[in-house]
């Protein structure tokens, strides 16, 4: 593929992720179930308060995450999330899970997107905790600050199916983290999650999320 060629899918691809993130950006309610594969258990239930901001090139959050990826340009990211966890409400046996200065080049553009959220499990006794995670885009190249099962950098590859849906494949350590998000009209986003290890798939998530209105806030 041509140079030329190269920049323009990269250009299409990050217009996608920023008018995807843009989208996303607001208070979701959370509902998700996952399936451990390789054992007889019953599904995890876990529900979460989700706050989605987005964020525009030069924040220092933004430049950060560039810095910890020893990225050569620190607002080389296009755009990106910050989710940042929120009290949640309990349901059934509690627990929680946690699970974004000068005008640079149209190509160098950065922005990114604030995530905060809290979760509460069901029939898991565990305490409650909440926290952040931040990711920025460059390319076909998600940047994320923490992965799903390390407090360390890590990175993704993406792609669209259609506008509204976006798919991200993540590895280290052994494993696979195999993702789909989908915007499904203004006010709901579905998700799933296949974890897979030595070629083998172990755990499957699922997620339905709502957003809140200014009422439900």
């Amino acid at each position: 593929m041509s140079s030329v060629r190269m920049t323009q899918v990269s250009q299409s691809v990050e217009s996608l992720a920023v008018e995807f993130f843009q989208q996303s950006a607001g208070e979701w309610k959370s509902q998700r179930r996952y399936y451990t594969l390789n054992k007889e258990t019953e599904p995890q239930e876990v529900e979460s308060r989700l706050s989605v901001t987005f964020l525009e090139q030069g924040a220092p959050q933004l430049i950060e995450l560039a810095q910890s990826h020893q990225l050569d340009e620190i607002d080389s990211l296009i755009c990106g999330c910050e989710n940042t966890a929120l009290p949640a409400r309990e349901r059934g046996l509690q627990g929680a899970e946690v699970n974004s200065a000068h005008s640079p080049s149209p190509s160098s553009r950065a922005q990114r997107t604030q995530v905060t959220w809290e979760s509460n499990y069901t029939g898991q006794i565990r305490k409650p905790s909440s926290g952040s995670t931040v990711f920025g885009v460059k390319g076909n190249i998600l940047y994320r600050d923490r992965g799903f099962a390390t407090p360390n950098p890590v990175i993704a590859t993406f792609s669209f199916t259609n506008p509204q849906t976006m798919c991200l494949r993540t590895e280290y350590k052994g494993s696979v983290f195999e993702e789909e998000i989908k915007l499904v009209g203004q006010n709901y986003r579905t998700r799933q999650t296949i974890i897979s290890r030595a070629g083998q798939e172990i755990m499957i998530g699922q997620y339905l999320e709502k957003r809140l209105l200014n009422a439900e806030i």
